[in-house]
């Protein structure tokens, strides 16, 4: 690179950052350094703020400016069904959706016999706990279809197995989806999730 020590260094942070790599990042730079005033100066003063006020949710593990968050402070979503994702960005993609009114449970991962991760690491007691203490009437396992999706939401059944009314998402064919362009996982769990119509 050739924009000197602080942009280079800027440009190698920014690369780091999920969906951009060096090229994506130096444009991304090029761009601030070239709007200071509209979009460098204002995104850092914002990043800042968001580095000093930004915290994790003490009850589900979402991130918010105070002890708990925007979702578990509003007493208009329905108590009684809670939904297990995986991390902070499953959840904000289920909100995006607009259709489910319930609480949310963030796990902070999947279960990994590889990376050592056991349920301990996860946030799996706290919901243990969340289901007993908050009379939460359904659990909604909405878990990645992978392989340690799959083993978290197995040993988290297991844990709340006749406890509570445990569901999981639907999996299958997307709205939109040709069959000669999905793997055959994805057609074999249509197949088994297949309804009346």
């Amino acid at each position: 690179m050739s924009g000197g020590r602080d942009i280079d260094a800027l440009i190698e942070m920014m690369a780091k950052l999920p969906g951009l790599g060096p090229r994506s990042a130096r444009r991304a730079v090029l761009q601030l350094v070239r709007k200071r005033e509209l979009l460098l100066m204002p995104l850092a003063d914002l990043m800042q703020q968001v580095a000093i006020t930004t915290r994790e949710c003490t009850r589900c593990g979402n991130l918010g400016e105070g002890p708990l968050c925007l979702i578990c402070l509003d007493m208009k979503r329905n108590g009684s069904e809670l939904c297990v994702v995986e991390d902070v960005a499953d959840l904000w993609a289920m909100e995006r959706s607009g259709t489910f009114k319930g609480r949310y449970h963030v796990l902070g991962g999947t279960l990994s016999a590889l990376d050592a991760i056991g349920p301990e690491e996860l946030r799996i007691p706290e919901l243990v706990n969340r289901v007993a203490e908050e009379g939460t009437e359904e659990v909604i396992l909405a878990l990645n279809a992978t392989v340690d999706g799959q083993t978290t939401a197995h040993y988290i059944a297991e844990q709340l197995e006749g406890s509570v009314r445990l569901t999981s998402l639907a999996q299958g064919v997307p709205i939109g989806g040709e069959l000669d362009y999905l793997d055959d996982g994805t057609i074999t769990a249509a197949l088994r999730a297949r309804k009346d119509i």
